[in-house]
């Protein structure tokens, strides 16, 4: 083909290798501290604009907790083992079954589905909201908020690694994966890092600060939910359907399977979350500064 992009050459999976010890560091492990991180920072930065938690109308259905810096700490914890556990079952359980149980440790070898880590961070919400006496929607938002950029991270280390290719294509763009294979195919990664990354994150900010979403606990949780299932849909319309059982037929597969309960549940969450009135929001101290909590 003649306007066809061959994979740069000179772009490797592995970033770099401990010396002594010859153990490889791979991007697509940093793309998960990175997207994580990134997620954290941009929560943190939230929490500290008050301005973005209180509701445009005075009427209010009764005050809700906003999480500490501190509690974002503990969260940051428990979404990190959600999602590196979740992702892990979740590759074997809906796309890859395991052909004998130490397959489940071979985290080297790859193998992670979005929505496993998704299920992951759903229960690290559940219990962070328990643990805390927080809202379960307040929760849901603040993973919301960031989550975008952590998908972005981890479909470019997707595009390095070469997997996830899209499907064979003519179009000027087209990228020849020489690692998988020798054919013109959608960088669909591309797509996902830009629709489920960088589109999405830029919604959400818009909600939050022009219409005042926080003040409505699960519009920006519901924001996401529908438009990751949305934007994953319409690209495995271009993406390689994954080998095994994940391919029920050309233009159905298990991605888009997995995704439509996404899409109903988002504008459920939405609707309902809309019809209800707003709340104002209760910033708390760190228990560690010893003060006590204070009304807003």
């Amino acid at each position: 083909m003649l306007f066809a992009i061959e994979f740069p050459r000179w772009i490797s999976d592995t970033a770099f290798t401990i010396p002594y010890f010859d153990w490889p560091i791979k991007w697509y492990g940093i793309s998960y501290v990175i997207g994580i991180g990134l997620a954290y920072f941009w929560a943190i930065r939230t929490v500290k604009k008050h301005e973005l938690w209180q509701p445009v109308r005075e009427t209010t259905r009764g005050a809700e907790g906003v999480p500490t810096l501190r509690m974002l700490e503990d969260f940051l914890t428990y979404c990190f083992i959600g999602i590196l556990v979740g992702g892990r079952l979740g590759s074997l359980i809906l796309y890859e079954p395991p052909k004998s149980f130490f397959d489940i440790f071979r985290v080297w070898e790859g193998g992670m589905a979005f929505h496993g880590g998704f299920v992951g961070v759903c229960l690290a919400v559940w219990y962070i909201s328990k643990k805390h006496k927080i809202s379960l929607w307040r929760w849901a938002d603040t993973a919301a908020i960031g989550a975008p950029l952590g998908i972005f991270c981890v479909r470019i280390a997707n595009f390095i690694n070469q997997e996830l290719y899209g499907r064979e294509t003519d179009v000027p763009w087209a990228f020849i994966f020489w690692k998988r294979d020798f054919k013109e195919r959608h960088p669909s990664q591309l797509y996902e890092a830009f629709l489920e990354g960088i589109v999405i994150f830029l919604v959400i900010w818009y909600l939050t600060r022009e219409k005042n979403i926080l003040a409505k606990p699960g519009i920006a949780a519901g924001t996401f939910f529908l438009l990751y299932g949305l934007f994953r849909i319409f690209v495995e319309y271009f993406r390689n359907p994954d080998p095994g059982i994940s391919q029920v037929s050309d233009y159905f597969t298990r991605g888009i399977i997995y995704s439509i309960p996404m899409v109903v549940i988002g504008i459920l969450i939405i609707r309902w979350a809309n019809k209800r009135p707003p709340v104002a929001p209760r910033f708390m101290e760190d228990s560690s500064k010893g003060k006590k909590a204070a009304k807003v």
